[in-house]
C-alpha cells in the first residue's frame, strides 16, 4: 500500500469522584447552571486548591490497568491559554512529570494482536462550558469547571479508523470495569482528540499533522479519520501540504472544518503550580490500590473460556462490559447450562438492547427471571418461539415469565393423546399432503406441522408432533 495513515489519540476522561479535583463542589453531570461552584473552581482571588486524593487513586487504577509506570513524584503545572470558559486563564494540569507513563493497550485484529503503546496518563481539571443561544449570546456554566480528568495519550501507532475504534472500545470497557468513569460520551465524560497525518511510502513525503478536537462518539471518530485520510492523501497526490492545524468535525456536512493553527508546548507557557507543592506518593499507597484491582476484561474473558467452556468469540461478547458479564454469571447460577444462557443473552437479549440503544442495567427483569424463562423452554413447558414471545413481554412489562405463561395460557402441549387427535384431524383435512409425502416430497411434512401448530395455537410441542406425525404418515 503506497499511503500509510498514522494516528494518535488523546482521550479526556471525566472521573467518577464525588467531588471536584481541587474543591468540595459536587462532581455531578447536569444541575442548574452555576450551582456546583465555589471560589476555588471559579478561580477567584485568594482561593487555594487542594488535590482530591481519590483522583490520584483513580489515575493509578487506570495506569495499572493499562500497564504503565506509576510515578511517586507528583507535580502539578499551569497550562496557560485563553478560553472564555477557562476561569483562571490557565488550566491546572501535569506537564513534565505525568502520574503514569508508557504502558499499552492491546487490540485484536484479523492478523493477530497489536499493542498500541501509550505516552502518558496525567491528571488535570476540566473547563467550564460555553452555551451559545439563538440570540447570539454566549452564556457560561461553570458546573463543569474543576471536574477531574485523566488525559490518556497514545503513541501514533494506529493506522486505520478501525484500529482507532478498537482501541477506544478496549479503553472504554476497561475504564468502566475498574469503575473510574462512566464513559458516557453523550454527557461528555469521554472525549477524544485525533491526531492524523499520512506518509507516501514511495517518496517518504508526509503531510503535517491535523488535530480533530472534541469528538464525542465512536462514529464521529471513525468518520473524521476516514475523511482526513482521504484529504491528506489528496494533498500528497497534488504535491501540496498544510500547516499543523486544529480542526473540528461537522456532523451535518460530514467533513472537518478548520478552527485554528495547532498550538505547540511553547505556546502554553507551562509553569509550576505554586499553590500545590510537589510531593511524594508512598509505595504503600500505590501498592494497596494495585493489590485491590478488579478483574480486567481480558482476564475475565480468559476465565469465561476456561470456566464456562465458551468460545473466544462468545466470551469476548459476554465480557464486553462488567454489568453484562455479571448478568451472565448470575443467570448461570440459576440454570446450569452455560451454552444455552450464552445463546439467549447474545441472541434475543442483546439484539433488543442494541435496537433500543440500552445497556444491560436498563432491563426491567433480572438474571433469575431470564433463567426461569430458559428453564421453561429447556424443560419443554413452552417451545422456543413461545419463549421468544414471553421474553418480549418481559422487556415491555418486567413481569415474571411464569406469570406471563400462566396469564396467557402458553404452556406447551406435550400430551401424546391430545396431540394425536389434532394430528388425525389435520391429516384428514389434507389428503393431498399425505400423497405428496408418499411421493417423496419432504416439504409436505413441514406444511403439515405448520397446520398442527396453527390448530394448537402454537402450543404443541414440535418434537413430539414431529415424532407422532411421521409415525401416522407411515401408517396411512
Amino acid at each position: 500500500m503506497r499511503y500509510k495513515t498514522i494516528i494518535g489519540l488523546e482521550i479526556h476522561v471525566e472521573l467518577m469522584t464525588d467531588t471536584k479535583i481541587f474543591c468540595n463542589c459536587t462532581n455531578e453531570f447536569g444541575g442548574e447552571a452555576n450551582s456546583h461552584c465555589c471560589p476555588v473552581c471559579l478561580g477567584l482571588p485568594g482561593a487555594i486548591p487542594r488535590l482530591n486524593k481519590r483522583v490520584l487513586e483513580y489515575a493509578i487504577k487506570a495506569g495499572t490497568a493499562f500497564n504503565t509506570h506509576i510515578s511517586n513524584h507528583i507535580k502539578m503545572d499551569r497550562k496557560n491559554y485563553f478560553y472564555a470558559d477557562l476561569t483562571k486563564g490557565f488550566q491546572t494540569s501535569q506537564n513534565e512529570i505525568p502520574i503514569c507513563s508508557e504502558g499499552y493497550i492491546e487490540i485484536e485484529l484479523e492478523e493477530g494482536t497489536k499493542k498500541v503503546h501509550l505516552q502518558r496518563i496525567h491528571i488535570e481539571e476540566d473547563t467550564g462550558k460555553s452555551i451559545h443561544t439563538e440570540n447570539d449570546e454566549t452564556l457560561l456554566d461553570y458546573n463543569r469547571a474543576g471536574v477531574p480528568l485523566i488525559e490518556i495519550v497514545s503513541k501514533p501507532e494506529m493506522n486505520s479508523a478501525e484500529e482507532a475504534r478498537l482501541f477506544l472500545e478496549n479503553l472504554r470497557a476497561t475504564l468502566k470495569y475498574i469503575e473510574v468513569s462512566d464513559c458516557k460520551m453523550e454527557e461528555g465524560s469521554l472525549r477524544c482528540d485525533v491526531n492524523i497525518n499520512v506518509v507516501d511510502s514511495e517518496t517518504g513525503q508526509k503531510t503535517r499533522i491535523s488535530e480533530i478536537k472534541n469528538l464525542n462518539s465512536f462514529r464521529s471518530v471513525v468518520k473524521s479519520i476516514e475523511y482526513e485520510e482521504e484529504r491528506h492523501i489528496d494533498l500528497l497526490k497534488k504535491g501540496e501540504n498544510t500547516d499543523k492545524e486544529t480542526r473540528r468535525w461537522d456532523e451535518v456536512k460530514a467533513e472537518t472544518v478548520l478552527m485554528r493553527g495547532k498550538a505547540g508546548a511553547s505556546d502554553y507557557r507551562f509553569a509550576v503550580e505554586g499553590d500545590i507543592p510537589p510531593f511524594i506518593l508512598e509505595d504503600t499507597f500505590i501498592n494497596e490500590i494495585q493489590n485491590n484491582m478488579p478483574e480486567l476484561p481480558h482476564e475475565k474473558k480468559e476465565r469465561f473460556i476456561s470456566q464456562y467452556d465458551l468460545s473466544s468469540y462468545d466470551a469476548g461478547v459476554l465480557t464486553q462490559s462488567r454489568d453484562l458479564a455479571a448478568f451472565f454469571e448470575d443467570t448461570v447460577k440459576n440454570i446450569n447450562d452455560t451454552k444455552l444462557v450464552s445463546n439467549w443473552i447474545m441472541g434475543d437479549v442483546l439484539r433488543r438492547l442494541n435496537e433500543e440503544d440500552l445497556e444491560i442495567d436498563s432491563l426491567k427483569f433480572g438474571a433469575k427471571a431470564l433463567a426461569d424463562l430458559i428453564s421453561l423452554v429447556k424443560d419443554g413447558k413452552i417451545n422456543n418461539n413461545t419463549g421468544k414471545k414471553v421474553l418480549r413481554d418481559m422487556f415491555d412489562t418486567g413481569k415474571d415469565p411464569n406469570t406471563i405463561v400462566k396469564e396467557q395460557g402458553l404452556i406447551q402441549i406435550s400430551d401424546e393423546g391430545e396431540l394425536e387427535g389434532m394430528i388425525d384431524t389435520v391429516l384428514d383435512e389434507n389428503e393431498q399432503s399425505i400423497i405428496d409425502f408418499k411421493n417423496g416430497k419432504d416439504r409436505a411434512v413441514g406444511f403439515l406441522i405448520g397446520q398442527i401448530m396453527k390448530k394448537s395455537r402454537g402450543k404443541a410441542n414440535p418434537q413430539v408432533v414431529n415424532k407422532l406425525l411421521l409415525e401416522k404418515l407411515k401408517e396411512r
